[in-house]
């Protein structure tokens, strides 16, 4: 029998990192960093990680597991950060796209479909040979019925109820205590580095208007309608969709709240009455964790960048 090594486990996102390491003995220690930089070389910023944790413990680290947020196997070569950290004992490098990691964080093997909603969105559906990719694709170009997708609907349906060219919504008020001058609100946004992260904390309170504002009502619809069309689409590509009850996970803050969640399941039954909905096993850091046991036959193995010594 091998003598038990350290191991370290990342959650690579982009508003934080959290890594854990399990030491020789068992022990298992809890770290938080800043959040990966889209602007910057990816497999550094990784190996400072690996070089803090390292700093702790006098344990060599044989296996690095990350998922990432924004990760590209094409663009990012696992042997970079093998070199990085082979003064900290590191022998194993297993990097993927932190949609894997979310999925086998929340169904582990098990084939289906699971929707990431935060700030943003993704959907990973995995069938027996096919694995398929939804959105994901930014504020920008994607990210259909995320938080930001959410609290930009409200934005512009304030805006457009401030011209008359849409309904009176109570959305109003709140943008209004933001913003007295409410014609200088996108100037505002515009220079502020987290708008994003600031437009999309709108979503909060659409959902809290929902039960008594109709607008803000019609975008928690819209935006449930769009995760049901990814995670619908994803099935479709990748051969569940003719099961009766295809697997469904619904994972991040949108789907936690009970405005989206109700009218997210409801789709959902009206294409699959039987749909098996689960709650997520464990989360993103514990689907890092899995990366180095993913089974040689599994249809994720396809999206997993490896370098071992």
């Amino acid at each position: 029998m091998s003598a038990p090594v350290s191991s370290l486990t990342i959650d690579a996102g982009q508003t934080g990192i959290r890594a854990r390491l399990h030491s020789a003995t068992g022990e298992a220690v809890q770290f938080q960093f800043g959040g990966i930089r889209t602007d910057s070389a990816l497999i550094p910023q990784l190996g400072d990680v690996v070089a803090q944790v390292a700093s702790t413990t006098d344990e060599p680290i044989f296996t690095v597991s990350a998922g990432i947020s924004g990760f590209s196997k094409a663009e990012t070569d696992p042997a970079e950060l093998r070199a990085a950290g082979a003064s900290h004992g590191v022998h194993e490098v297993f990097l993927a796209h932190d949609s894997v990691t979310s999925y086998l964080g929340a169904l582990g093997d098990e084939l289906g479909v699971v929707v990431a909603a935060g700030t943003g969105v993704v959907t990973l559906a995995v069938g027996s040979t096919e694995v398929a990719r939804i959105d994901g694709w930014g504020n920008l170009i994607g990210d259909a019925g995320s938080g930001y997708w959410i609290g930009r609907a409200a934005l512009d349906a304030v805006m457009r109820a401030y011209d008359g060219r849409g309904p009176a919504t109570a959305l109003s008020a709140v943008m209004r205590h933001d913003f007295p001058n409410i014609e200088m609100a996108y100037l505002d946004l515009q220079a502020d580095p987290l708008r994003v992260s600031r437009i999309a904390a709108y979503s909060r309170r659409v959902t809290e208007l929902a039960s008594t504002d109709a607008v803000a009502a019609r975008i928690c619809d819209d935006a449930a309608a769009e995760l049901v069309l990814s995670a619908a689409t994803g099935l479709r590509r990748v051969g569940q969709a003719d099961r009766p009850a295809p697997v469904v996970c619904g994972i991040g803050g949108v789907l936690r709240t009970p405005e989206i969640a109700v009218r997210f399941e409801r789709g959902l039954r009206s294409i699959w009455p039987q749909v098996d909905i689960r709650p997520p096993g464990a989360n993103a850091l514990d689907g890092a964790e899995y990366l180095p046991r993913l089974a040689p036959t599994s249809a994720l193995r396809d999206r997993l960048a490896t370098s071992i010594a």
